[in-house]
């Protein structure tokens, strides 16, 4: 991964320019050198996702998000709330593949 994805400036939630799927979803989570556990995705774009968990996660931490039936998609922690977090792609994933999950995921 390159050195300017870990440095770059991520924009406030707020000023979001991708859309967003409304979705709660189980998927796993997991830091470099731990092991996975399972998080709520309450949101979803093309580059991040909101989740839930009482696993504690540090703003900067690299994880890998594991939605069935996917690769898993390495991301960087932005923001924390509590149990909340947001996270963004390292790459942006594909809008195909983001429809596909979000009508997986409402089908269930």
């Amino acid at each position: 991964m390159s050195e300017s994805w870990r440095n770059r400036t991520v924009p406030n939630h707020e000023a979001r320019r991708t859309e967003r799927y409304d979705l709660a979803f189980r998927a796993s989570l997991r830091e470099r050198g731990s092991s996975r556990f399972t998080v709520t995705v309450r949101d979803l774009s093309v580059t991040g996702y909101k989740c839930e968990s009482s696993f504690p996660l540090a703003v900067g931490s690299r994880v890998w998000l594991t939605i069935p039936g996917l690769s898993p998609l390495e991301s960087i922690v932005v923001w924390k709330s509590e149990f909340h977090y947001g996270c963004a792609f390292g790459a942006p994933i594909h809008v195909a593949v983001l429809d596909h999950i979000a009508r997986q995921t409402r089908a269930a």
